[in-house]
Formats: C-alpha cells, structure tokens, sequence
C-alpha cells in the first residue's frame, strides 16, 4: 500500500532503469557513479523503497539489469487464482453448512418430539364425562362426571362450537374440560314411549322401568314412539335411534298389494267393509253432516282360509287408492303371538307403543288401519284362567286404547279369529268393534269364482277355462264322508269334504293341478291345464287332510268346521 508522501513506484522504477543503462555505458567509473547514483536515489526515496532498491542494486551488481515483467499483471493473476480457489471452498463449505443445518433441524425435531413424550408420560391420566350445558357463567359448563353433576371450566383451547348436551367430554387437570369427544356409540337400549315436548321423552327399558332424559339435537326431530334409542341413565341423556324399532318388530307397514279383485267368493263381505270402513275415509263430509261417527273397529270372523286376512289387506290397499289427496293408507299388521311376553306389563307396553304409533301416523291424515290376526290369542275372555289369567291386563289395555281412539277419525283396529266364542265379549262390544262380519266357507257359486282368479287365461290350458271350472269343482262338491260327530245329546252328524272347502284350499287344489300339468309337458304327454288335473289335485288335498284334525280333541272341530252350537263329544274319521 503506496503511502501519501513516497514517491510513485512506477517513477522510481523507471529512475533505477535510467540510472542503471548510464552505469553500463560507462565501465570505468561503474562502482562510483553507481554509489553516488545510488545514495542520490536513496535521498529521494522512503526508507522501505530505498532498502528494496538496495538489495535489488545489490544483486545487480556486476552486469548490466536484464528486462523483468510486469509485477502488477502478476499479482492480479495471482489474485484471481486464489480468488477462484477461495469461492469454490466457499462453495463447498457452504453445501456442508446446510446439509449440517437440516441435520441439526431433524434432530431438534426429535428431540422435541421425546421431550413431549417424556412431558406426556409425566401428565395426570385424563377422565371423562358427559356435557349437559354451559353454566351460568361463560367459561364454565354442567359435566356429568364420576356418578355426579359437576360445574368445571372449560379450555380456551376447546371450541366452544364443539360443546353438545349429551356428548362425551375429555377432562385434563384439574378437572378442567380440554376435549370434545362426540357421542357415545355404546350404552344402555330403551324404548321410547312418549314425546315430553320438543326435547324430552319417556323412555323404557327391558324391565318396563320407566325414566325421562333429554334428547340430544340429532333425535329431536326423528326420535318417535316405539323408537329404540341408545341412552345414558345416570346422565339422563338419549344418544342414537337404533333403525330396529320394537313396533316394526311387531308390526308391517307396507300397505298391501291385494286388491279386491284378487278375492273370489265374498261379495257380499267385501260390500259390507268398504260401506263400513271406506266411506267415513273417502267422504267424511257427508258423515259430519249426518253427525255419524266412523266404526272405531270390525271384526271379521269365521272358518280358517277363507279370506279374512285378505279382505283386512285389500281394505288397506283400496284405502291407498281412493284417498283424494292420492296419500297412502298405512297398515299395522300386527303379530300377536309375539307381543306376547312373559315379564308383567311388557305385553301391555307393545299396545301401548302400536297405538302410539297409529296415531302418530294419524296425524299425518293418513288412514291407519290396526289389524289384529289371530285376535283370540291374545285378548281371550277374562277369567277363563288361559295363560296364567294374563288376559285380565291385556284386554283392558286394549279397550283403553280403542276407547282413547275416537279422538282421532283416521284410525281404525281390524280383528280376524276363526274362535269369537273365546275373544272377551267387552271387546265386541258396541262402541269398539261396531261391525261384525262373518266370511263363511264358499258354497258352489263362490267356489267357481274362486277358482277363476287363480285360472286365467295367462296359464295354459288344455281345456276351456269354463270346462276346467266345472270339473273341479264337481269333484270337490261330490259326497264324500269324512268324519262322523257325535253331540253333548247323543246325535251324530256325518261331514263330508265339501264341507271343508276354503278359499285357501282351492289355490292349493289350482297349484297342484298346475305342477301335475308341468310333469306332463316334460314327459312329451302334452300341454297345459286339463280336467283331469284338476280331479287328481282335488282328490290329494282331500287325502292329505284325513291325517289334519285331531280327534282326541273334538272341540277343536267346532274351530275347523265354523260351527257353533252343541259340543261335539266325539269325533270319527270316516
């Protein structure tokens, strides 16, 4: 570095370069004009220049100074070549300082991540309980929690969104809500018996003990009678609706696809129901002008297999139809048998939760339509001491129902038994079931029509529909002695096959004859329904039911026989 007062090195290179060519030009007088250049160039000279320019005129001496290159270009060569080494160890170094950066991220990320494990391992277990509703003040909420209500703060952290009655809540320390869990998936089942305004409810469960709790947002709008809900007891809380309700269980409420036109036979019945149950649904008008109530039930009684099943079906499916508003019926098909239970009560809570259920749907303004089969097993004459006298609750129950029924126009209970004589007379009653129709066993004519529902032209024939027709059902009618009764006076009376005949029996004759047609076809022997199938149908189903009733028990004849009057003794099978 040239400092302000020295001399520039270029001039004091150029004077030695001058002063040395005047000393090789003169030989003789080298050494003393040499020393007296030199000391003259000294004078002008800073100490550090002079003492360079005396070792370079040192080792000089002697010769004449050869021509040297340029030292600037030098050391600006020399400059770049070290400036290049430096910028590629720089380059190198820092490829190392980041790959050492990302390791030493990593591992800060570990570590961190042990040290919360660690601090994780030391936090006090966490427990749980159930939200029931903010508290009075802001940042405190109702928990249920260790069999007790408790008033506990709630985190900041926890979104106060994410708080719901009735949901599972996790606790930290101190008792302090730091978690919104959701609902609980498992618990105890009850049945819901009874709505208590928009967000409460009666509940049941298997024992019949009975219990209000709240109902959480999502089952305040679906949660209905008969519903099977998924509860909290000691919270008080209703989580879920389980899709498997009781009353489905017991009930069916797809109407029907059974129309009028599908039973043969009953005219005479089927122009009695629908005067008796249709009119009231499709001209209600008329009947508060005439200040007439709608039947509140009927009864369809007679022989097995002669249609009361089918005329309950068709009156819900011609109700479906014929509504002016184009709504459909609903059809409780309910099973007896199985509401029966052997706890105390649980049989009268199924009738309960059907009857909640059918005016549930009534308020729709929907007709329902209630039918009971087999209605004599279930409300049989109280006192008769069958079933251990459960009777003696049961068909009170029902005649509460019935009774609480007439407040709502579009319910009415249908009952079908082939035993009236063992069904409680409270419930015949006029008032309860006002209509009693009989469907007796089909004579010749009725039977012919029966015949043509199952015979139509899409089944082939080998005969005429008219000569079939009249060929089975001469062969059904034909004298035939079958059993011999003997009566509580002594008389007998002597019942033949055609005293059997029901509706249910000539669609079984029909398919046989069908089958028997079919065997035929495959055998090459020819094609369709002929006469002759139809009398070897007639004649197995007649064969096949000598082994059907039970003579060790003639009573049983009367149920077989529809008839009523003198107790049958004995019975003989002809």
């Amino acid at each position: 570095m040239t400092r302000p007062h020295d001399p520039d090195p270029e001039t004091t290179a150029d004077a030695r370069s001058k002063l040395n060519s005047r000393l090789n030009k003169s030989p003789d007088s080298k050494t003393n004009s040499n020393q007296g250049s030199n000391q003259s160039l000294n004078q002008g000279l800073s100490p550090y220049q002079s003492s360079s320019s005396d070792q370079r005129s040192t080792a000089n001496t002697g010769g004449s100074v050869p021509h040297r290159p340029d030292h600037a270009s030098q050391a600006n060569h020399a400059n770049q070549a070290e400036l290049a080494e430096l910028k590629a160890q720089n380059r190198a170094l820092s490829a190392r300082n980041k790959q050492l950066a990302e390791l030493l991220k990593s591992s800060r990320d570990k570590l961190q991540d042990l040290n919360a494990q660690v601090e994780a391992l030391g936090d006090p277990a966490s427990t749980y309980g159930i939200y029931l509703g903010p508290a009075r003040r802001g940042a405190e909420a109702e928990v249920f929690t260790s069999g007790r209500r408790m008033r506990l703060h709630v985190s900041p952290a926890v979104e106060p969104g994410t708080l719901t009655p009735g949901g599972v809540v996790r606790l930290g320390e101190g008792s302090v809500v730091v978690e919104a869990c959701g609902y609980a998936k498992t618990g105890q089942l009850a049945t819901l018996s009874e709505r208590i305004g928009h967000d409460r409810a009666i509940v049941a469960d298997m024992q019949g003990a009975e219990q209000v709790v709240h109902l959480t947002q999502g089952l305040q709008e679906k949660a209905r009678a008969g519903d099977t809900v998924l509860i909290d007891s000691k919270a008080g809380y209703a989580f879920e609706r389980i899709p498997k309700t009781e009353v489905n269980q017991l009930s069916l409420e797809e109407v029907p696809n059974v129309t009028y036109d599908d039973i043969g036979g009953l005219r005479t019945q089927i122009e009695t129901i629908r005067d008796s149950v249709e009119l009231p649904f499709t001209h209600p008008e008329l009947y508060r002008t005439y200040d007439l109530k709608p039947p509140k039930g009927v009864l369809l009684y007679g022989p097995p297999g002669c249609g009361k099943t089918l005329i309950a079906k068709a009156v819900a499916h011609s109700l479906s139809t014929r509504i002016g508003d184009g709504g459909m019926a609903h059809f409780l098909n309910v099973k007896g048998p199985e509401l029966l239970n052997k706890y105390v009560g649980e049989t009268e809570r199924r009738i309960r939760l059907i009857f909640e259920r059918a005016r549930e749907l009534a308020g729709e303004g929907r007709p329902v339509i209630i039918f009971f089969d087999e209605m004599e097993s279930i409300f049989r004459t109280r006192g008769s001491g069958v079933s251990s006298d459960m009777e003696t609750t049961v068909v009170p129950q029902l005649l509460t129902e019935i009774d609480g029924v007439e407040d709502i126009a579009n319910v009415i209970v249908i009952g079908a038994t082939n035993r009236e004589e063992l069904i409680d007379p409270a419930i015949l009653r006029p008032g309860r079931l006002d209509i009693k129709i009989r469907v007796d066993r089909p004579d010749r004519i009725e039977a012919r029509d029966i015949f043509a529902r199952y015979l139509t032209d899409s089944v082939p024939h080998g005969e005429s529909t008219e000569a079939l027709i009249d060929a089975a059902v001469d062969k059904l009618f034909a004298p035939r002695p079958f059993v011999k009764l003997t009566l509580v006076d002594g008389s007998e009376e002597t019942l033949h096959y055609a005293d059997f005949v029901s509706g249910a029996m000539i669609a079984n004759i029909v398919d046989r004859a069908k089958k028997l047609a079919i065997k035929d076809e495959i055998d090459g022997r020819g094609r369709g329904v002929t006469a002759e199938h139809l009398r070897a149908a007639v004649r197995m189903e007649q064969d096949e039911s000598e082994d059907m009733p039970n003579v060790s028990n003639p009573d049983e004849w009367a149920r077989i026989t529809g008839r009523s009057g003198k107790r049958v003794v004995a019975a003989e099978v002809l």
